[in-house]
C-alpha cells in the first residue's frame, strides 16, 4: 500500500525508538564543519550518548571528524544514507541555512529527532513549511539559540518581566565582528562535492569563497540578520512574549567587504505590539563590544550579552563617557552550548518540549527575514 506523505510521517514518527531515562542516544552529525563538528563534540560529551555516523559532502572534513568523533561509526557523503540506519535515534545539523529545511523535514519523516543550527529556515514561505511538517509529527526538534537554555539568560528575564526596568520602548541588539578578507581555510575543490552542497541553489561554479563564507552570499545564507540578529530577537520574543513584528526597515552598506553579497553593515528596525521598538545595528569592521542587548527602561537599563548582564538605575550620566556603576552585575563563565544540548539530550529521553522548539525559532528566522526583505528592496 502506498502511503501519502502525511501518513508517512505520522507512520514514521511513531515507529521511533522510545528511549528510558538512562537509554543510550546514538548520534548522527550532518553537515560537521566548525559549528557542526563542535555541537556534536558537545553532544559526544553528554552521558550515555553515542556518535555512530557523520556525514559531509566535504571528503577531508568528513575523515578528520569520523577520527575524532565516531572511530567506530560510518561516515556518508550523502545524509540520506544516515537517516536510513534503523540504529540512529537523533541527528545534529549543522549545514549552510539553505539545508536546513529539507534536512530537518527529511529527518522527522524518518523518524528521527533533531537539533539544528540556527536559523531554522532560509526563508519565510520554507519556515511556514516546516512547522507544518513537524507538528504533524511527535519527533524532538531543538533549534540552536542556546540562549534558552543558558542559566543567566533566564535570570535576565526575570528580571525583565518583574518590571524592574520599567516600561521598555527601546531595545537595542547589536552584533561587532572584525572580519579578514580572504579565506584561512581554503576548500579543496577536488575534495567537495559542490552539486551537493549547492542543492536547492542555483547552479553555479565552484567558488572557494562563497564555499567558505557561506553566510554571507545570499544562496546559501542571510548575513548579520540570519547569522546575529536571528539569536538576539529570539531572546527578545522570549522576554517581551511577543514575536510578530508590526514594521520592519533595514539600511545597509558593502563598503568593508564588496566581495561579499550580504551588506557588511546594517542598521534594522521593528516595532512590536505593546510599545517596544527593537533597533539592531551590525558591522565586520570592528569587534569591540562584540554582542549585545539593551533593554532601555525608564526605571533601569539592562545590558545583556554571552559574558552576563548588568542593570543600570535611571539617572543622569553627564559626568563623563562612562557608564555609571551597575546596581547589579551578574558574570556568566558557562557554554550555553552545553546546557542546550543537554536540554535537547533530556527531551529525547522524556519527550517533552525542548527550549528552543521550532514554532518560535520560526517566528525568529522570519524576524531575521524581514529585515533582509527590507535591506534588498533598497540594495
Amino acid at each position: 500500500m502506498k502511503l501519502n506523505r502525511r501518513a508517512f510521517l505520522l507512520t514514521a514518527a511513531s515507529a521511533a525508538r522510545v528511549l528510558g531515562a538512562n537509554d543510550r542516544i546514538r548520534l548522527a552529525g550532518i553537515g560537521v564543519g566548525g559549528r557542526g563538528a563542535y555541537d556534536l563534540g558537545v553532544a559526544a560529551k553528554a552521558e550515555n550518548t553515542e556518535v555512530v555516523a557523520v556525514s559531509d559532502v566535504y571528503a577531508p572534513r568528513l575523515l578528520e571528524i569520523r577520527s575524532k568523533l565516531a572511530p567506530n561509526g560510518q561516515s556518508y557523503k550523502d545524509y540520506r544514507e544516515v537517516l536510513d540506519r534503523k540504529d540512529v535515534d537523533a541527528v545534529i545539523i549543522g549545514t549552510p541555512d539553505h539545508w536546513h529545511v529539507p534536512m530537518i523535514m527529511d529527518a522527522v519523516a524518518a523518524g528521527k529527532d533533531v537539533y539544528c543550527e540556527k536559523p531554522v529556515s532560509h526563508s519565510i514561505e520554507e519556515g511556514e513549511k516546516l512547522l507544518a511538517a513537524v507538528t504533524a509529527t511527535k519527533n524532538i526538534v531543538q533549534i540552536g539559540y542556546q540562549q534558552r537554555s543558558w542559566p543567566h539568560y533566564r535570570e535576565a528575564r526575570e528580571i525583565f518581566t518583574s518590571g524592574r526596568l520599567g516600561a521598555v520602548p527601546l531595545i537595542q541588539t547589536s552584533w561587532y565582528q572584525r572580519y579578514a578578507h580572504g579565506i584561512t581555510k581554503p576548500v579543496v575543490a577536488g575534495g567537495i562535492d559542490w552539486k551537493s552542497f549547492l542543492g536547492s541553489a542555483p547552479e553555479q561554479p565552484f567558488d572557494p569563497l562563497r564555499c567558505a563564507n557561506w553566510r554571507w552570499f545570499w544562496d546559501f545564507g542571510g548575513g548579520h540578520m540570519t547569522d546575529l540578529f536571528s539569536h538576539w530577537v529570539d531572546v527578545v520574543h522570549w522576554y517581551i512574549e511577543s514575536s510578530s513584528p508590526t514594521s520592519a526597515d533595514a539600511t545597509g552598506t558593502r563598503n568593508v567587504f564588496p566581495e561579499f553579497e550580504c551588506p557588511d553593515t546594517i542598521t534594522a528596525i521593528y516595532e512590536y505590539p505593546g510599545g517596544f521598538n527593537v533597533v539592531h545595528t551590525g558591522s565586520l569592521a570592528s569587534a569591540v563590544e562584540d554582542g549585545n542587548i539593551v533593554f532601555r527602561g525608564h526605571d533601569a537599563t539592562m545590558r545583556l550579552n554571552r559574558g552576563g548582564y548588568a542593570v543600570f538605575e535611571e539617572r543622569s550620566n553627564r559626568s563623563g563617557p562612562l557608564l555609571p556603576a551597575p546596581a547589579l552585575v551578574v558574570d556568566s563563565q558557562r557554554d550555553g552550548t552545553i546546557d542546550h544540548m543537554q536540554n535537547f539530550l533530556d527531551c529525547v529521553r522524556s519527550r517533552k518540549t525542548p527550549n528552543a522548539p521550532v514554532s518560535s525559532s520560526v517566528a525568529s528566522a522570519k524576524a531575521a527575514h524581514l529585515g533582509n526583505i527590507a535591506y534588498r528592496k533598497k540594495a
